[in-house]
């Protein structure tokens, strides 16, 4: 039933391309099940301090919005809690629930020790057990009903610790420690496997995988390129993929490089993708398409092979600095 159900949610990302071949092809209790789930939709959430008790104008734009795609306008899904913090924080979505984990407020960073968790279904932020290091700047990704909060900053001290959320049993335990000291490292998940980004200036990029069954980070594989630091990791089946500089510091391009997990090979992306104001620094996978933001456009790409092929531009996102992008699937959406 768990793979019924995992079959079904796919199918229902990708009914806007399958729809026809479907209802030709499964049987109609099938298809009607596919059509009773909600289909995820794209949901950002931008760079906003704590604001304490201000509830003034200021605290107006502390929203967390998703884009309907039918009308092509953002709209807001929730506010955030007075107390969170989305600057430098933690934030990933694990089995539908929205946590936000960390940051800082106030021009000294001072590391803000509350840590929430939105609901979809119930739309309620709900308070959950703050790490035992608290941390900024940090890598946080969700696998298997646990958060992993990897690496960062405290008091200005890059770290190496590792802590794992039990998102039932409300706990946070230590894990192996990275093979150095990281903040802001690009992290992903695919497979239910976790992979990060470390650098060595500036030639250099390696990929780690933790291993729960071990504790223990595993080298998977090192990149060698001229500007090889990379912004952004993105996990489509069994490939990654590096958002790093373009040539000669051109922030406005990208160049996207692909590793294959099953056959141990790098392959380059052909061409450059435009990277105006941010639009590949964040990027989420929703079936087999990618999503990426700007305030100019939001454009989706189809993964075809190990390629990216623009397919649709939408509207982007309204504000600037940076952006935490996602999908939730709202229920009655």
């Amino acid at each position: 039933m768990d793979l019924y159900h995992a079959a079904a949610l796919f199918i229902r990302d990708m009914y806007r391309d399958l729809e026809a071949d479907v209802k030709k092809s499964l049987p109609s209790e099938l298809v009607s099940y596919v059509e009773s789930l909600a289909p995820s939709v794209f949901v950002a959430v931008g760079a906003h301090v704590s604001c304490g008790r201000d509830t003034s104008v200021h605290a107006a734009s502390r929203t967390v919005c998703y884009l309907d795609e039918k009308e092509n306008d953002w709209k807001v899904l929730t506010d955030l809690p007075l107390e969170a913090s989305t600057s430098m924080a933690g934030v990933t979505v694990l089995d539908n629930k929205l946590y936000i984990v960390g940051g800082v407020h106030g021009v000294h960073k001072q590391v803000v020790e509350s840590c929430f968790c939105y609901s979809v279904e119930d739309n309620t932020w709900t308070r959950i057990t703050s790490p035992a290091q608290l941390r900024y700047n940090f890598s946080l990704v969700g696998v298997d009903g646990c958060l992993y909060a990897i690496g960062g900053e405290f008091e200005q001290t890059v770290m190496s610790c590792v802590e794992i959320y039990n998102t039932k049993r409300d706990t946070w335990t230590f894990a192996a420690h990275l093979p150095r000291p990281a903040a802001g490292a690009a992290c992903t998940k695919t497979m239910r496997r976790i992979f990060l980004c470390l650098w060595r200036p500036m030639e250099t990029t390696e990929i780690y995988e933790y291993v729960p069954i071990k504790d223990e980070w595993q080298l998977i594989t090192t990149l060698i390129r001229h500007q090889s630091y990379g912004h952004c990791l993105v996990g489509h089946k069994d490939n990654l993929y590096v958002m790093r500089n373009g040539p000669s510091d051109d922030f406005l391009r990208c160049l996207i490089d692909c590793y294959s997990l099953s056959s141990g090979q790098w392959s380059s992306l052909p061409g450059h993708f435009a990277n105006s104001r941010g639009s590949l620094f964040t990027a989420v996978v929703r079936g087999d398409f990618v999503l990426t933001l700007n305030r100019s456009m939001t454009l989706e790409y189809k993964v075809e092979g190990r390629n990216w092929k623009p397919r649709h531009q939408m509207k982007g996102f309204p504000r600037s600095g940076s952006l935490w992008t996602f999908v939730l699937r709202l229920p009655d959406f």
